[in-house]
């Protein structure tokens, strides 16, 4: 009997929940130790699951990079989950569309090794509530940015892909502080 692949998200977040361009806000904080975190989740995977936002965002950016993270971003199998885009350009990208919870489920059924996403707050949150989503990564930075987009922020108000509306709880499984207060949570469901 095979293991089915896990869902694993990272996302950088600020301590009042934002995790848009972290780019913006990020950089002093980061160290060493949290670039090997971050390179440990991508060595474990062999896909990316990206919302259509994130997605946009990363195939303008990442083709015209060169470089080792380049490299891996770019061959990389992705999948980008929309109902508004029926193609995607950027090279080893498959559209997921329609009925997205079958189709998710049958990719995590398939051989490999982890599906990682990165950014993809609304994505995150639908998989959370359909029990899809196996791991989740918190860098929360020790900033209170106030604006920008925050994590769970219709969490409440929408259903998502499962229609359910109830809470969503996970357990804390592991957790690490890097120098200068960044801090690494990692959830399961519960």
């Amino acid at each position: 009997m095979s293991v089915m692949r896990k869902i694993v998200s990272g996302l950088f977040v600020s301590l009042d929940g934002v995790y848009s361009m972290p780019d913006s806000w990020m950089g002093r904080w980061f160290s060493p130790e949290l670039g090997q975190a971050i390179g440990a989740l991508i060595g474990a995977q062999d896909a990316m699951l990206l919302g259509r936002v994130t997605y946009s965002e990363f195939a303008a950016h990442w083709p015209r990079q060169e470089g080792e993270m380049a490299d891996n971003m770019n061959g990389s199998v992705k999948y980008v989950v929309s109902q508004t885009i029926d193609s995607a350009d950027w090279q080893n990208t498959t559209v997921i569309n329609g009925d997205v919870t079958a189709q998710i489920t049958a990719l995590k059924q398939r051989d490999g090794k982890n599906i990682g996403m990165t950014g993809s707050g609304t994505l995150v949150g639908s998989l959370l509530r359909a029990g899809l989503l196996d791991e989740l990564h918190l860098f929360v930075f020790p900033v209170v940015l106030s604006e920008g987009k925050h994590l769970f922020s219709g969490f409440s108000g929408s259903s998502g892909l499962s229609g359910q509306k109830e809470q969503v709880p996970l357990t804390l499984t592991g957790s690490q502080t890097y120098p200068g207060g960044v801090q690494h949570l990692t959830y399961a469901q519960a």
